[in-house]
């Protein structure tokens, strides 16, 4: 598949204003990594810019770093006001959110704030896979906490096994990567975020890709977004 130019322009004239969703576990990185170096679409994820903003001293980072240190959820307000922050940087360009919401009161949030700013969504992309594909998957994962890089040691393996491709440091394996907390997390999903599925369906934005690997899903996200880029 040939990369497209940075400057990629959607056909409506009206910028690609993306979010993607699934379940964890279901290579929403390794997607929104791949669309970023294919039609040079700038990425957010939530969990990059709260890291960022914590390492750096922020005012909101420092807020952030309060919270977790408490024990305590990062505030819907502060996450909303973060990626506010984010698109302001990103004027006329189009970008993908991944990350955030996760529930009905924060998509509803994060919608006043774009209605707000003249930005708002205009495509959601669902990524469908097999629940036992993830778990295999959920056990062979590894990070880079720092960056907050993912490998799998079938799909994405380090170069150097053990060790970040980038910085050479070493990686973790999350405690909670393992059948039961897996479990745990995907009725919190069924529970709590994929009512986020029936929210934008009725926006009529909401595009599914099913598949059980990244590499069979991605040419079907990668003609999709043939479709709306020039």
């Amino acid at each position: 598949m040939a990369q497209r130019q940075l400057q990629s322009r959607p056909h409506s004239g009206t910028p690609v204003r993306m979010l993607i969703l699934g379940a964890p576990g279901a290579g929403k990185g390794t997607q929104s990594s791949r669309i970023r170096e294919h039609f040079g679409i700038a990425t957010i994820s939530s969990g990059d810019v709260l890291r960022r903003n914590i390492a750096q001293g922020t005012d909101a980072g420092l807020l952030a770093q309060r919270a977790v240190a408490n024990g305590e959820l990062v505030t819907d307000e502060l996450v909303v006001e973060l990626i506010r922050n984010e698109l302001a940087t990103l004027p006329q360009s189009n970008w993908l959110l991944d990350g955030f919401p996760r529930n009905i009161a924060q998509a509803q949030a994060l919608d006043a704030m774009l209605e707000s700013t003249n930005q708002r969504l205009n495509a959601v992309v669902n990524l469908v896979v097999p629940e036992d594909v993830i778990l295999h998957r959920i056990v062979e994962r590894y990070v880079h906490v720092p960056s907050g890089r993912v490998y799998n040691l079938t799909y994405n393996p380090p170069k150097v096994a053990g060790r970040d491709d980038i910085t050479g440091e070493p990686l973790e394996h999350r405690p909670d990567d393992n059948p039961e907390s897996f479990r745990r997390r995907l009725l919190q999903y069924h529970e709590v975020t994929e009512p986020l599925l029936d929210y934008y369906r009725r926006t009529g934005i909401l595009t599914s890709f099913a598949g059980t690997t990244s590499d069979v899903i991605f040419p079907m996200i990668h003609a999709y977004m043939d479709a709306r880029l020039d």
